[in-house]
């Protein structure tokens, strides 16, 4: 019976799910028995948490989908449009607790059995940062931007739980109880910016913004590392799909060469790129080098470097064969 390996994107959005739904059953409950606005605060985020993981696990679940007829670049952009609806929940749940929090202020509602409720939050912030930490490992190796917003969810609840562990702390200490609905108040401000971020990183897929200024470096290094192939290269264009980079430009080779030899070069170029860039789709358009003074094929700059690399890789392959099969 035939076994499937699930991947490291959709073990990941499973554990998340899981954490959030024991964290948000933890704090709900918490949450009602003592009264506490800023736990029940916490909690509203955990659920959250278990919707964005929930509809990270299906969209990633779709991105990872081969190319079909009617989707010939691939299902990338589902990752994209996860991170879109989550920025725009994100942002409600963040405008809903500031408004029950001002009415909090408005009418006074006692606080019980805070100690509780510090052990929980305590509980909270060591989980979140443990999954934190996992989700963005996973998401840097995976270059996923679903779990990238999902492990800044997870980060979001650590620095939140301290504040409102400190919170707590301050109101069974000082009896300060005007202290919660202002700290929940505090920490919806922070979803709303943190909302705001990820809808940013999202909004940038949906326009097709070129990938960042380090990646085109490295991709025009891997092109440059072939110059004795090539005339050169331009048009390079490139943008992402959720966790797929579509990276596509022109080469400009020598007009001498066969179809084979020129596809040679591309076919190289291509999985060097894929192997040094993780999930990437690259396009390579060739053009023949169209100068007037062309010395001819025996004189080509390019042909000539190119004859002396292949001579010496010949030279040094004999050589190193020769030295091997010396006796010892």
């Amino acid at each position: 019976m035939k076994q499937t390996t699930r991947s490291p994107k959709m073990t990941a959005a499973w554990l998340s799910v899981l954490t959030a739904l024991c964290l948000a059953i933890l704090k709900l409950l918490t949450g009602l028995f003592t009264g506490s606005l800023a736990v029940l605060t916490s909690a509203i985020d955990s659920l959250l948490d278990i919707l964005m993981s929930g509809i990270n696990l299906i969209a990633i679940g779709h991105a990872e989908q081969p190319a079909d007829e009617q989707h010939p670049y691939g299902h990338g952009k589902f990752e994209t449009l996860a991170t879109l609806f989550q920025s725009v929940v994100i942002a409600l749940s963040g405008a809903w607790i500031i408004y029950e929090a001002i009415q909090r202020l408005i009418v006074f509602s006692p606080i019980r059995q805070t100690g509780i409720g510090i052990v929980v939050m305590s509980i909270s912030t060591v989980v979140s940062y443990l999954i934190s930490r996992h989700l963005r490992k996973v998401a840097k190796a995976t270059d996923s931007s679903a779990l990238e917003a999902d492990s800044l969810h997870f980060s979001m609840d650590v620095y939140t739980n301290l504040a409102l562990l400190t919170g707590l702390i301050l109101i069974t200490t000082f009896n300060l109880t005007w202290l919660d609905p202002v700290m929940s108040i505090l920490v919806a401000c922070y979803i709303l910016f943190e909302a705001l971020r990820i809808m940013r990183h999202g909004l940038r897929d949906v326009l097709d913004e070129q990938l960042p200024e380090t990646v085109r470096k490295e991709i025009e290094g891997l092109i440059e590392d072939h110059k004795h192939d090539l005339f050169g290269y331009h048009n390079l264009r490139t943008r992402r799909a959720g966790s797929q980079k579509l990276i596509d430009f022109h080469l400009t080779v020598c007009k001498h060469l066969s179809v084979e030899q020129a596809h040679d070069i591309t076919d190289y170029i291509e999985k060097k790129i894929g192997q040094q860039i993780v999930g990437t789709d690259v396009t390579i358009h060739v053009e023949p080098c169209r100068r007037h003074d062309c010395p001819g094929r025996e004189v080509c700059p390019t042909q000539k470097i190119r004859h002396a690399k292949n001579e010496h890789e010949e030279w040094w392959q004999q050589d190193n064969e020769s030295t091997e099969s010396q006796p010892q």
